[in-house]
């Protein structure tokens, strides 16, 4: 797969696949649309009444942009986050290296962006007081994790369209079987199959307003 560097209408980089004709973000904005998707209604509306560590899973690890928003939620509100990350196709230095995160979040981030980026596949390791992680390199299909253990998912794969197998009953049951009782699902696809097979699982489903050009967000909450 070919890689390119591209920049979103909010200023912030983003990576292309022309050859799937997909953005790794939203080509609306980047940061604009982790935020709103991940931070704001995901992480945001569990921070409060959840145990503390939250653990976090995200399927597609990509630019480490979601990880990186996590940290500074967890620093900017003094809770501890446990991180892992599965990614079958890591992004090369060549391209993560020039991502613009750090020039539009802040410069005060920039030892956890490289830490990140070094951090050894299959290693697990603190940063600080407010963030641990793992990054996994494999394929989601052979992964097993560890059950009933996750308070949020960030399902952050490309879309249906380019990705189909990603959105099929069979990754998504591996998704609900690691979330604890009452633990979220979250993504910025809406598509209706897939909320169909999010319910024929077991999750309930809300649609919440997407970020800007998507008229709407998933949240699946695990019954």
């Amino acid at each position: 797969m070919k890689r390119e560097l591209i920049l979103t209408n909010d200023g912030s980089s983003t990576i292309r696949i022309n050859d799937l004709n997909e953005n790794y973000h939203s080509g609306h904005g980047a940061i604009q649309e982790a935020m709103h998707v991940f931070i704001q209604n995901g992480l945001g509306s569990i921070s409060s009444s959840s145990d503390l560590p939250i653990r976090v899973f995200e399927m597609g690890l990509g630019t480490g942009l979601n990880a990186l928003l996590s940290y500074q939620y967890a620093k900017e509100n003094a809770i501890e986050i446990i991180y892992l990350g599965i990614e079958a196709y890591p992004v090369e230095k060549e391209l993560y290296s020039k991502l613009n995160y750090i020039e539009r979040i802040g410069v005060e981030y920039v030892d956890f962006f490289h830490w990140m980026h070094d951090l050894k596949w299959g290693v697990h390791e603190r940063f600080d007081d407010h963030f641990s992680l793992e990054k996994i390199h494999q394929d989601l299909s052979k992964y097993n994790p560890e059950l009933s253990i996750y308070d949020l998912v960030y399902y952050d794969a490309f879309g249906p369209r380019a990705q189909s197998e990603m959105w099929e009953l069979n990754k998504l049951e591996k998704m609900f079987s690691l979330l604890k009782p009452n633990g979220k699902l979250i993504t910025y696809c809406a598509q209706g199959q897939f909320k169909r097979n999010l319910k024929q699982i077991g999750f309930d489903v809300v649609a919440l307003p997407g970020p800007p050009g998507k008229r709407e967000m998933t949240v699946a909450i695990k019954l």
